[in-house]
């Protein structure tokens, strides 16, 4: 493993780890007392306590509806606003009106694919990659069923390291294309998409630039005004927080795109955009993990060494909160592939497959998930295996990905780590694997 990124990591000592595990009421046990290891973050995240009691909080003492002259009524749309900027200061977005909410990413998308589609001629086409979610798939295909676009178009993966092939990429996109719509991480292979280069190929058709960071936004930080896109979703289940998701869009495309919305509701975004009224509960969680990545920061203090100078206040705290995090993203993913203080890495274990990025060389195009499969031992058996000798929860599924498909399998194993876990989780994880593998 890169010497460098072994330095880096040591931000995250294991007095620091078990501070933040302390954060995560049930990052040790579950419910029922059962002591266990969480590696199905991919699928949904561990809530952070102050992320839960914030929920709670709105829940029972502002659960009034907005625009009313009493005082809990208020108290909800201070509480809605506070988790716009939140969420702004989060993505370091300009404005906290350009943080629209929704009941999921899928169907966050699914709007602006409605919204888009008003707009086209049925001439056009998008662009899309091989290894979506089908949340940035199925809302543009539709489009295409409907006549709106003349086709959806996928950019390949190279099957070797799981990598979009950038060239086939660019080679998609001509003058007709009005959507290049990609993950800014593969939920099932880890691998990190080139945005910058993926914007440029978007900028040289003047089409709209759309991300799905539901999968990247645990795992390191994000600048949508440094990415330059004009549309970013992420999820908040995925991020530590309640079910929900948010997206931001330039404020100039907000305003002028038509979305479906009943008479009645706003002309100016955000609102305009939110369907029904908005859950305060929701914005209160997601403010409790901007709180946590906040303290977060605070514990880091100095030894956190990136000047990040670009950035001032709490974006700047978040900043630090999310790079130290991907720093340690990358540490544990060199454990994961390599293995070291007596356990063995998956590289190392011949009746393993790994789908994705395993070059050590490489762990900066990747996020710590990681998808694998057992010679001869069926995916449910080895999860089940895993959970009941082992008390290692993860899941063999499609991922609702195109992945898994593409490599002529029904599903994949998956491990997907984040913040919470440690190297003496990975480690149980990965003699376990090892064992099964030569049972």
């Amino acid at each position: 493993m890169p010497p460098g990124a072994i330095v880096r990591a040591l931000v995250f000592d294991k007095a620091l780890l078990d501070k933040i595990r302390a954060e995560f009421p049930r990052a040790a046990h579950d419910r029922h007392g059962r002591e266990r290891i969480f590696m199905d973050n991919g699928t949904g995240s561990l809530v952070a306590g102050r992320a839960a009691r914030a929920e709670s909080d709105a829940r029972i003492d502002r659960s009034a509806n907005v625009g009313a002259v009493f005082s809990e009524s208020k108290d909800a749309e201070e509480i809605i606003l506070e988790g716009r900027k939140a969420v702004a200061d989060l993505l370091n977005a300009p404005s906290h009106e350009a943080v629209v909410s929704g009941e999921s990413a899928t169907s966050l998308l699914f709007s602006l694919s409605h919204a888009m589609g008003r707009d086209f001629s049925g001439r056009e086409n998008i662009v899309t990659t091989d290894y979506e979610h089908y949340a940035n798939v199925s809302p543009w295909m539709e489009l295409e069923k409907q006549g709106a676009v003349r086709e959806v178009r996928f950019a390949r993966l190279d099957r070797d390291d799981g990598t979009l092939d950038m060239d086939h990429l660019a080679s998609l996109v001509d003058e007709k294309t009005r959507v290049v719509a990609v993950t800014a991480a593969s939920n099932v292979l880890g691998t990190k998409s080139p945005l910058g280069e993926i914007r440029k190929i978007a900028r040289s058709s003047d089409a709209y630039f759309v991300v799905d960071a539901v999968h990247h936004a645990p795992h390191g930080p994000i600048d949508v005004q440094a990415i330059d896109c004009d549309f970013l979703v992420f999820s908040g289940y995925k991020l530590f927080s309640s079910h929900g998701s948010f997206l931001y869009g330039k404020e100039d495309l907000l305003k002028t795109l038509r979305p479906y919305k009943v008479a009645p509701a706003p002309d100016d975004p955000p609102h305009k955009w939110e369907w029904g009224s908005r859950d305060q509960s929701m914005f209160a969680a997601i403010g409790g993990v901007v709180d946590h990545l906040t303290w977060l920061a605070d514990e880091i203090g100095d030894s956190y060494e990136e000047p990040l100078t670009q950035y001032s206040g709490r974006p700047r705290c978040l900043k630090v909160a999310m790079n130290a995090i991907e720093d340690y993203g990358r540490y544990l993913s060199g454990l994961v592939l390599a293995g070291g203080n007596g356990f063995p890495g998956l590289r190392q274990m011949s009746h393993v497959k790994i789908y994705g990025i395993s070059d050590l060389g490489r762990l900066e195009e990747r996020d710590p998930t990681f998808a694998f499969k057992l010679e001869n031992v069926p995916d449910q058996e080895v999860v089940q295996r895993l959970w009941i000798r082992h008390g290692i929860a993860l899941r063999a599924d499609d991922y609702y990905s195109r992945v898994p498909r593409l490599y002529g399998v029904s599903t994949m194993i998956r491990a997907s780590l984040v913040h919470y876990n440690t190297p003496e989780e990975v480690g149980k994880l990965l003699n376990a694997v090892d064992e099964l593998s030569k049972s």
